[in-house]
């Protein structure tokens, strides 16, 4: 057994020019688990992916996969890595098999070794009987199968997914997820996936938020939900800067404002809201009350909401 872990990423920074995406980043991912990569877009996750399946060099800092230095090595760690890009890479005008098949060649599987592969991932995939469609007929979900089935042809032990939803209906995205952990349980396949999108990232076994290109947290989405420490309360209100004085005098407990509401975390929050109600019902417009979600998490840990950074991660270097 490795004692080392799948990826092992200490002080890496990256700079396009003058904008800093990645600012002094340490990460551990365990050998074996799915890690997702949690932020909005210009939080430094494209970026992150781009260095880990070496598209761009390592400026500061250091990269190891499955203890490969990733400055000094970067030729093994291609052997081991099956990487999925956000955009399409299948031939539409080929086959299913035949896109399988030239992948294969890339990496010189051929003849018997490569059929039985073939056989083997389209059927675990479910598309065995679409291997003479061409790949442009597929739905969705289907060559989002295919350009998976590609990424592991060579049965890497470490798989990269860039953003592998986008453009997947619900029925796809459960299936997807569904191959991922068959692949996790059967292939003990270390999955690492970047995603913008929160109720995914709740199947991941862990996850690292990114915010700004640092990384602000990193363990499981139950843990990280723990640490809200209470229900949320949302009031939509008519003055919040008013109430929000109010109840911090009346209460002693820290308000937020995001968005014109107001965030309370709260662990009493049932008889709190009714307290709430009966004393400024007349300066609240609506209020709502659920159990903590990731964005909670991450505007407790960072003092914004997900989706108020609309700064794109995807400049090229200059």
């Amino acid at each position: 057994m490795n004692v080392f872990p799948a990826i092992a990423i200490e002080g890496l920074s990256f700079r396009y020019g003058d904008r800093q995406a990645l600012n002094e980043l340490t990460l551990s991912i365990r050998e074996g688990e799915i890690f997702g990569i949690l932020g909005p877009n210009g939080g430094g996750k494209t970026t992150l992916f781009r260095i880990m399946s070496t598209l761009l060099p390592v400026q500061q800092g250091t990269v190891k996969i499955a203890n490969f230095d990733l400055k000094t090595d970067p030729h093994a760690i291609r052997k081991i890595l099956g990487v999925t890009f956000q955009s399409p890479s299948l031939d539409g005008k080929l086959t299913v098999c035949e896109n399988l098949k030239h992948q294969g060649h890339l990496y010189g599987i051929s003849g018997s070794r490569l059929r039985s592969r073939i056989a083997e991932l389209t059927e675990k995939f479910q598309i065995a009987d679409r291997k003479k469609d061409q790949a442009e007929t597929l739905s969705g979900g289907l060559k989002r199968r295919v350009e998976i089935a590609k990424g592991i042809l060579h049965a890497p032990r470490i798989l990269l997914l860039d953003e592998p939803s986008t453009g997947l209906d619900p029925g796809a995205r459960l299936d997807l997820w569904r191959y991922l952990h068959r692949l996790r349980d059967e292939e003990n396949v270390t999955i690492v996936v970047t995603t913008h999108i929160l109720e995914e990232a709740d199947s991941c076994d862990r996850l690292g938020i990114l915010d700004g290109g640092k990384l602000i947290a990193a363990d499981s989405a139950e843990k990280l939900k723990e640490s809200v420490g209470g229900d949320c309360v949302i009031i939509r209100c008519f003055s919040p800067e008013e109430l929000k004085l109010k109840i911090e005098n009346r209460w002693n407990i820290p308000v937020q404002i995001y968005n014109g509401e107001l965030r309370i975390e709260h662990q009493r929050s049932g008889n709190f809201v009714g307290e709430l109600m009966e004393s400024y019902s007349e300066s609240i417009d609506q209020i709502s009350l659920g159990k903590p979600t990731l964005e909670d998490v991450f505007v407790k840990l960072t003092g914004h909401r997900f989706w108020d950074d609309s700064t794109e991660d995807n400049i090229s270097p200059r």
